[in-house]
């Protein structure tokens, strides 16, 4: 649980601050919806950094929601795990990465693709 201050900050012109704390927030209740199907994991690499996730950030993965077109997911392709936008095309499962140094990979049919997970939260430290 942490102290949670109810109201929002705003990113342009200050406002006064609130002295109190309206209230507690678990974290695990906001970022987590299926507690059972959900884990997280380290990203590694720059692949998705025009989608706000970057190397370092912590990825929130939810095993249980279903993955639809323009999802970020966590696949395990060829044996190998790796995190990408999702988009069905009619001859193979294209994964697209969010930074235009890196090319959408296209996994055909008959080559071994899991989706692992949904990615639902990326969680980015500044530093």
């Amino acid at each position: 649980m942490l102290p949670y201050f109810d109201g929002k900050v705003p990113a342009g012109f200050p406002s006064p601050a609130e002295d109190y704390v309206e209230a507690e927030l678990d974290m695990s209740e906001y970022l987590v919806e299926n507690k059972a199907a959900t884990f997280m994991m380290r990203v590694d690499g720059y692949s998705m950094k025009d989608a706000g996730i970057l190397d370092g950030d912590l990825l929130v993965v939810d095993r249980a929601a279903k993955p639809v077109n323009g999802s970020v997911v966590v696949v395990a392709v060829n044996g190998g795990y790796t995190v990408k936008r999702l988009r069905r095309g009619p001859d193979c499962v294209w994964l697209d990465p969010a930074n235009p140094k890196y090319q959408p990979l296209c996994v055909s049919i008959g080559e071994e693709l899991h989706v692992f997970g949904v990615v639902r939260h990326a969680i980015h430290t500044l530093r």
